[in-house]
C-alpha cells in the first residue's frame, strides 16, 4: 500500500508522509499476538523439550555404550520379520501391556514405579537409539525403570530382534 499524503495547512506545502492505517494497526497488534499466541506455543515447546532431555538420556551405562552400539541386527528388515515381531509385541513379549497397542506408552499403569514406558512413536528417541541399545535394554532391563530382561527369560536372542523391528515401525508412522 501506498502512505497517505495529508496537507501541511500552516505551509501549504507538500505535506507530511504518513503510514496508512492498516500498517498502524498491524503494528499495534503484533506484539498482542506475539504475547497471547507464539509466546505461549513457544514456552509449551520448551516445556516438551525439556521433558524429553530424559527420554532421550541412554539407557546404556556409559561403559558399555560403544559396545552396545556396535551391535547390529543380523535380521533383515522383511515385511515377515515386521510381522512376528509384532504378533510377540502383542503377545509372548506382552510389550503392548506398557507401551501399548500403538506403542505410545501407557500414561496410567497401577503400581508402576519410576518412569513412564517409552512412546516408541517419538521421532527423537528412534533417532537417538540405537538398535544395539535397544537390544542391550532388552536383555538386561531399562535401569531407572520397572522393565526388566527379557533374553533369554521370556525372549530368545532372533525373537527380541523381530520385536525391535516391530518396535522400529512405530518411527515410521
Amino acid at each position: 500500500m501506498a502512505p497517505c499524503k495529508t496537507q501541511d495547512s500552516k505551509a501549504g506545502g507538500s505535506g507530511t508522509t504518513l503510514p496508512p492505517a492498516s500498517f498502524a494497526l498491524r503494528e499495534t497488534i503484533r506484539p498482542i499476538l506475539f504475547v497471547f499466541v507464539a509466546l505461549p506455543i513457544l514456552l509449551a515447546f520448551c516445556r516438551a523439550w525439556a521433558a524429553d532431555a530424559d527420554v532421550l538420556r541412554p539407557r546404556v551405562p556409559p561403559d558399555q555404550m560403544e559396545a552396545a552400539r556396535a551391535v547390529a541386527s543380523p535380521l533383515p528388515r522383511t515385511p515377515e520379520n515386521v510381522e512376528k515381531g509384532k504378533a510377540l509385541y502383542h503377545g509372548k513379549a506382552f510389550c503392548v501391556t506398557c507401551h501399548g497397542r500403538d506403542g505410545k506408552g501407557l500414561g496410567e499403569i497401577p503400581g508402576l514405579v519410576g518412569r513412564l514406558p517409552r512412546d516408541f512413536t517419538d521421532h527423537a528417541w528412534q533417532a537417538a537409539r540405537t538398535d544395539g541399545e535397544l537390544f542391550w535394554i532388552l536383555k538386561n532391563g531399562s535401569p531407572g525403570t520397572d522393565m526388566g530382561p527379557f533374553i533369554p527369560l521370556i525372549l530368545t536372542e532372533e525373537e527380541a530382534w523381530q520385536v525391535l523391528l516391530y518396535v522400529r515401525s512405530f518411527g515410521q508412522q
